[in-house]
């Protein structure tokens, strides 16, 4: 559990309240609580404000892809509960991925993705398509939501403000290590400069970041984004780096989850083959995190609904979290 608290056992615990007004909107396709009694709604509150109190004027990374990208309902909520963690006194930030919607402009155009071990083979005009998608369509919409939500965000890629530089990924073959594979444009960050994020920061603005970084001749990388947030977070001393993801987080071999991790205990579940596909990636971005002073690490399920703010500021599990120390 991520923290806890004495509540008057006449009264429903405060985590399931929350819950309940959760699998109501879920019923209702609607965000009116008018029907939550005050009561209830008081003991929500009260269940958050140490949390708030806590994390007040902590910097938080967000990792923002999969299905909480690409389904409306979970769009609208993602924008709402940035907003809400801004005005409670909180410093998020966004870092926005956008595979299917590349892929999706890519079809348009009559191309095909290609993928060496998991990783987008980028070439000069895949690289013009990333860069549209991903700092024009993609950037502007979250930018848009966040904002109609009551915040102020603004649109970044690593571009701006010389933030992320980056050189050719050098991709060695998994099975031959000897062998490398030339998979273009795609990126590996040498230096991260926040200069611009913390200014923002410091105007109350939310950032939004597109992970495209720039070499040394003014070439344009694509870059991982669970990479770019954890980097981001490392750099910005940040309390919590939070990774949305299409599963329920981390789990153990026989399919339960795992709730609270310490960076040792990921290295064994490396070691033991537990983590294996796609997640790898994350895993990785997160134990770097931890391991370089970000407090925690939250792998949590995006497709449900306000995850992020039952992770942050309540003490119920909503997905896997990993301790630096």
């Amino acid at each position: 559990m991520q923290g806890g608290g004495s509540y008057n056992l006449r009264q429903p615990h405060p985590r399931l309240l929350i819950q309940r007004i959760i699998m109501s909107q879920e019923a209702q396709h609607q965000t009116d609580v008018s029907h939550i009694a005050p009561r209830e709604k008081a003991e929500i509150l009260s269940q958050a404000l140490p949390y708030i109190r806590k994390y007040h004027g902590k910097t938080i990374v967000i990792k923002y892809g999969g299905n909480a990208m690409t389904d409306p309902a979970l769009q609208q909520d993602f924008a709402e509960d940035v907003v809400l963690l801004k005005l409670v006194g909180l410093n998020p930030v966004v870092v926005h991925g956008g595979g299917p919607q590349i892929e999706g402009a890519l079809s348009r155009l009559g191309k095909k993705g290609h993928f060496i071990q998991g990783m987008r083979v980028t070439d000069e005009e895949t690289m013009e398509v990333v860069e549209w998608v991903l700092a024009g369509q993609v950037q502007q919409d979250i930018v848009g939501l966040i904002n109609v939500a009551g915040g102020k965000a603004v649109g970044l890629t690593g571009r701006d403000g010389g933030m992320i530089r980056a050189k050719k990924l050098k991709m060695v073959d998994k099975d031959d290590p000897a062998k490398e594979h030339d998979v273009g444009q795609v990126g590996d960050i040498v230096s991260i400069d926040p200069s611009v994020v913390k200014a923002l920061q410091d105007d109350q603005f939310i950032p939004v970041i597109s992970p495209i970084g720039f070499g040394e001749h003014n070439e344009s990388y694509n870059i991982n984004a669970d990479v770019v947030a954890g980097k981001l977070a490392e750099v910005l001393k940040a309390e919590k780096l939070v990774l949305l993801t299409n599963t329920p987080g981390v789990l153990d071999k026989a399919g339960n989850l795992l709730t609270d991790l310490s960076a040792r205990e990921i290295d064994g579940l490396f070691a033991d083959g537990t983590l294996s596909g796609g997640m790898l990636p994350k895993i990785a971005s997160a134990l770097d995190a931890a391991k370089s002073g970000v407090n925690a690490v939250h792998i949590i399920d995006g497709r449900v609904p306000h995850s992020m703010l039952l992770e942050i500021l309540s003490d119920q599990a909503y997905g896997t979290m990993i301790r630096s120390h």
